[in-house]
């Protein structure tokens, strides 16, 4: 008797492992844009306090600005980023991003007076995908 039930255990649990099934989620890859702002690409934001430089960015859907999450960093030479929020030079950098778009803007660093950035800056737009 013994016999059979340690039998019908082994069986049982040789079923249980062998039904398993392994599931590959592949994972959605971020991606990365690229631009770069002229200082004559700014301009006077409503407020009157800031400049702002509108980037098109295609890959920022309805679905992905409500869900996934943007990144933005600049560079003012070398090709060292810096990631935003930023302050450099006495100017405070900052973005705001919707459907299709990502707008920098630039302002005093104690956020009274505009400032219009006076060099070009590379900038990196990293969508990164959640689920």
């Amino acid at each position: 008797m013994k016999k059979i039930l340690t039998i019908i255990c082994c069986t049982m649990v040789l079923f249980s492992i062998s039904s398993c099934t392994k599931q590959y989620i592949t994972p959605n890859p971020n991606v990365s844009e690229f631009a770069t702002l002229a200082p004559t690409d700014w301009t006077l934001y409503s407020d009157g306090k800031s400049y702002q430089a509108p980037i098109d960015i295609a890959d920022l859907d309805p679905n992905f600005a409500n869900y996934g999450g943007v990144i933005v960093a600049i560079s003012y030479s070398d090709g060292v980023y810096e990631q935003l929020p930023e302050v450099y030079n006495g100017v405070s950098y900052s973005y705001t991003y919707n459907q299709g778009n990502v707008t920098i803007y630039a302002q005093s660093a104690d956020g009274t007076t505009a400032v219009a950035p006076t060099q070009s800056v590379k900038v990196k737009i990293t969508l990164v995908a959640t689920q």
